[in-house]
């Protein structure tokens, strides 16, 4: 399937989405710390998807692909490839519904991902940590089993669905003195950047989307600046959740809505992580830290602004804590 045919989802999907999937998922909290707000000279609000059934946001799009199925589809299950949220959020989800899950993670992924998966139901297949070896093994496994491939990110059901957390967010934003100036989200693949823009395009169309990425994994700030999507086999970074290309449905959205694309080094990722855990008293995972270590590095941009911060996913391994690597 290329961008030319997949049908590109509306806000009405999002509307649909939220009401399929709310039974299974947590209306997340809206926090606030005034010590990081003094660090960065401007106002920030967390959407905490760290707080997340499955731990992560990627429950969204993944419920709404799971219980968006006919009774049919359902019996033959769902299948995926992901290197840890999306692959125990679609198990969450199959579990919920009583379908199996098929799951292919590379070898390489977190442990405490793998036994999450598993926990849920979902059944492993391991690849090589590359994209060409993960689409390869994949095959084998769709084939064989005819399940429903749910993508990651690059897959209307799943965008539609993570659209719900923004969506969520402005409405809690009324608690706390109005709209936001602009809102930051990290971007690998860019489902949760495809949302973001999705239900702010329609709902909020001044605010300004900004994509936060590691260095070491910045095809999506390349391809920005390019004006096509570049892609990274398998490149190297602490945020582990970031490491996949972007596809042509989540290329839609970033090139029509998103303003810009800021990166940060690992060492700026380790301590913006590390800095969340002290001061604000939250598990969150590297691939979250990205949005506050690229609003400290550039903090002229964000300067007196009021600022949305998604906290993306809380599923850590915590026997191996990068500033413990270090």
């Amino acid at each position: 399937m290329d961008g030319s045919d997949m049908y590109i989802p509306t806000f009405q999907d999002v509307k649909d989405a939220h009401e399929r999937i709310r039974p299974y998922i947590h209306r997340t909290p809206v926090l606030t710390s005034s010590y990081l707000n003094g660090l960065a000279g401007c106002e920030m609000f967390f959407k905490c998807e760290n707080f997340q059934k499955a731990g992560a946001f990627k429950v969204r799009g993944a419920s709404n692909a799971v219980f968006g199925l006919s009774d049919e589809q359902a019996t033959r299950g769902v299948a995926t490839h992901s290197s840890g949220n999306h692959a125990l959020s679609l198990s969450y989800a199959a579990g919920r519904r009583g379908i199996p899950c098929h799951v292919v993670m590379p070898r390489t992924a977190p442990q405490a991902k793998k036994d999450a998966v598993r926990g849920y139901g979902g059944i492993i297949t391991e690849c090589e940590p590359s994209t060409s070896s993960r689409e390869e093994v994949f095959a084998k496994v769709q084939a064989e089993t005819g399940a429903d491939f749910v993508h990651p990110y690059n897959d209307p059901r799943v965008i539609a669905g993570q659209g719900t957390c923004s969506r969520e967010f402005m409405e809690q934003m009324e608690d706390h003195g109005g709209a936001v100036d602009m809102m930051v989200a990290p971007i690998g693949g860019g489902g949760m950047i495809s949302g973001t823009c999705l239900t702010l395009s329609t709902i909020a169309p001044d605010v300004k989307i900004i994509a936060a990425e590691p260095e070491q994994a910045d095809d999506a700030a390349r391809s920005f600046r390019a004006g096509h999507i570049i892609a990274d086999d398998a490149p190297d970074t602490v945020a582990d959740g970031l490491k996949v290309p972007l596809k042509e449905l989540t290329w839609h959205f970033v090139s029509n809505h998103v303003t810009d694309i800021l990166t940060a080094s690992e060492q700026e990722i380790i301590d913006a992580m590390r800095l969340t855990w002290q001061r604000m008293k939250i598990v969150m995972e590297p691939s979250c830290a990205v949005p506050l270590a690229v609003i400290l590095k550039n903090k002229d941009v964000f300067a007196g602004k009021r600022v949305g911060v998604v906290i993306t996913g809380g599923n850590v391994d915590l026997g191996k804590l990068p500033w413990m690597q270090n």
